[in-house]
């Protein structure tokens, strides 16, 4: 049986945006998404990673 996640879209995101989808519902588990296929597959992570990825954006890390 799959977990039932529970994704949320991005406050900055609209309707017409492209969007990853992130549920955050299940321990030890992140659970991402296309919000644009959301019967797709799901990407899993575990919350260090995400984290990590998460911190590296609001820092600039990825920034040119």
């Amino acid at each position: 049986m799959l977990p039932d996640f529970q994704f949320r879209k991005s406050t900055f995101s609209n309707d017409e945006a492209e969007c990853v989808e992130v549920a955050l519902n299940i321990s030890d588990i992140v659970a991402l998404r296309d919000s644009k296929v959301p019967d797709g597959p799901i990407l899993r992570v575990s919350p260090a990673p995400w984290d990590a990825f998460r911190e590296a954006l609001v820092t600039g890390t990825f920034d040119r």
